[in-house]
């Protein structure tokens, strides 16, 4: 009997450490991933000023990490966890790989009739509803944004969809209704804020679209939107001071709205990632005192100004010792450019921009050819017309970039992909100021 019971003992013994053996060792994260994970957790039930604030607050704990204790916290997340979009997106703005490709579901930009993708990932929709102002206001810019789709679209050798175009300038929502109902698998539009928040109020679209704005409420489910916002150049500028291995940072920013919130954007990027802003100052002709009492030294300056501003603040930065750090300046920095012997005050700063108005892209004429042919490629409007472009890149490369990690295209504007709430992130190209021309710098140049 006795010899029994060792044995039962031994066997019990044994099943208690298969079962130890068996049990998946606990996930080790970063304290900064474990406060963000019950953040994410509650975020899609927030709205308004509720949600903003809670994405502002995972953002600014993921940026107290590294690159690598980032990506490989992000790897070890299960699927379906609701905190990597937010960590995937932070890997793509610095330029890192995702692990894996987003949690979508069954996401396809287009009808499911449609031939097979080609070997580059391209497979557009069957019908597009293209949702501009086609007069009022906003047509100038619509006419642009236009011509460069169509660009696009005629340059195309391979199936393309039909096309119908719907004016919003006397309406949004009827315009909206109208394209749903005509059978399209696809709508690219509309141009501004308001029309994107009214196209995304519900929680679905009645059809899959590529909006050309960002507002404050997130795409759909199933849709993406496109932005050249300011926030978005402000996020890459402080990228690129952050590569650069910059720690204290003066910014000097013009009171335009486009350059107040290019600036803010910025500040609050470098901030988040620890680097110190030495001083957040207000454009004036006369900044001498300004530059010369700031209380430490910075090791960069950000300059959100256009030309003149910068011209006229360039001997005022040299004579603060300011003028032999690296200068960096929002792509308003071209505006009131084009005279080179002036524009030699510039020399060395260096800024985003679309990569057509600084070299050629596969598939357009140059922009100086095109500008010659069309008012709407010239001047400002340049950069409205690469815009459209990229948003027939990017119909007929959705499915691609939405289920494929780390897939991106090469566009008028940048490089292109797709985060996990649906908006498009760009990559710009850099240039430099040389003998007072604007140089396209190579890539990793900056």
């Amino acid at each position: 009997m006795r010899s029994l019971f060792l044995v039962l003992a031994l066997a019990l013994a044994g099943c208690g450490n298969v079962s130890h053996v068996s049990r998946a060792p606990a996930v080790s994260y970063s304290t900064a991933f474990n406060e963000a994970r019950p953040l994410a957790a509650g975020h899609a039930g927030l709205s308004g000023s509720a949600r903003r604030d809670n994405a502002a607050a995972i953002d600014r704990l993921l940026a107290q990490l590294d690159d690598a204790t980032l990506a490989r916290d992000a790897a070890r997340l299960p699927a379906g966890d609701p905190l990597y979009n937010f960590a995937g997106r932070a890997l793509l703005r610095r330029g890192l790989p995702l692990p894996h490709a987003f949690d979508r579901g069954d996401v396809s930009f287009g009808s499911a009739n449609r031939p097979p993708a080609d070997s580059d990932g391209y497979r557009p929709p069957l019908r597009v509803g293209i949702l501009l102002p086609l007069a009022g206001s906003q047509a100038a810019a619509a006419a642009s944004v236009r011509d460069g789709y169509l660009t696009g679209y005629y340059g195309e050798a391979r199936r393309r969809p039909s096309l119908r175009f719907y004016d919003t300038s006397t309406g949004f929502g009827a315009a909206y209704a109208r394209a749903s109902a005509d059978g399209n698998d696809l709508l690219v539009g509309p141009l501004t804020r308001e029309e994107v928040d009214t196209a995304f109020s519900n929680d679905a679209s009645d059809v899959p679209m590529l909006a050309l704005n960002r507002g404050n409420k997130p795409p759909s489910a199933g849709s993406a939107a496109f932005s050249l916002s300011p926030e978005d150049e402000g996020v890459s500028l402080a990228q690129a001071l952050i590569d650069r291995g910059s720690r204290a940072v003066l910014i000097i920013a013009g009171s335009e709205d486009v350059q107040r919130r290019t600036a803010q954007s910025a500040k609050l990027a470098l901030e988040r990632r620890g680097v110190r802003i030495i001083g957040n100052l207000a454009y004036g002709t006369q900044m001498t005192d300004a530059l010369n009492h700031s209380d430490a030294a910075p090791d960069a300056v950000l300059l959100v100004l256009k030309g003149p501003q910068a011209r006229t603040l360039a001997p005022q930065l040299a004579s603060a010792g300011l003028a032999s750090l690296p200068r960096y300046a929002s792509s308003q920095i071209t505006s009131g450019t084009g005279k080179p012997a002036e524009d030699a005050a510039l020399d060395g700063i260096i800024f985003p921009t679309e990569t057509w108005l600084v070299r050629r892209v596969p598939g357009l004429p140059s922009q100086a050819s095109a500008a010659a042919q069309a008012k709407t490629a010239k001047g400002p409007a340049a950069r409205l017309f690469a815009f459209g472009y990229d948003a027939w890149l990017l119909t007929g490369h959705l499915e691609q970039l939405a289920q494929n990690p780390n897939a991106s295209v090469s566009g008028a504007t940048g490089r292109l992909s797709l985060d996990g709430f649906g908006n498009v992130l760009r990559r710009p190209s850099w240039s430099q100021f040389t003998g007072g021309v604007p140089v396209s710098l190579s890539d990793g140049a900056r």
